[in-house]
């Protein structure tokens, strides 16, 4: 038996529709935080990246990923037209190439490069607690 895979939808629409709402009906279906933000207009920054976006796709051989674009703009909320794309997203040290995704609509750059490096617990160092400074005579 042949699997069905199971179709994309962001908040009950599907994602070939996605692409063809205009800003204000994107609007409706993003949390209160991307409304607010997407209300007050697309700054220069923000409209740079999506016009970058547009030449990368636009020089990529069809059937093949656009060449990854470097961006310092972690604040940048992810709309439809990213999706297939790779962004470059500076973490404070090096850019972490991410593709986005179509579950990535409404989330922030910023959210999918970690700014610091986990913590591996190891061995307790020097002074870690009083009962180690005992020393048998």
């Amino acid at each position: 038996k042949k699997r069905a895979f199971r179709k994309f939808t962001f908040r009950g629409i599907e994602l070939d529709k996605l692409l063809d709402l205009t800003n204000d009906e994107l609007m409706d279906l993003v949390t209160a935080r991307c409304r607010r933000r997407m209300s007050r207009g697309l700054k220069r920054k923000p409209m740079a990246l999506i016009k970058r976006l547009r030449q990368g796709e636009k020089k990529a051989p069809p059937g093949e990923k656009p060449k990854g674009i470097k961006k310092h703009l972690r604040d940048m909320i992810i709309v439809p037209e990213m999706i297939g794309s790779i962004i470059g997203i500076y973490n404070g040290k090096q850019f972490c190439g991410v593709e986005m995704k179509p579950e990535m609509i409404g989330m922030y750059l910023g959210e999918f490069a970690i700014t610091y490096k986990p913590v591996k617990h190891g061995r307790p160092g020097v002074g870690a607690s009083t009962m180690n400074k005992f020393i048998p005579l």
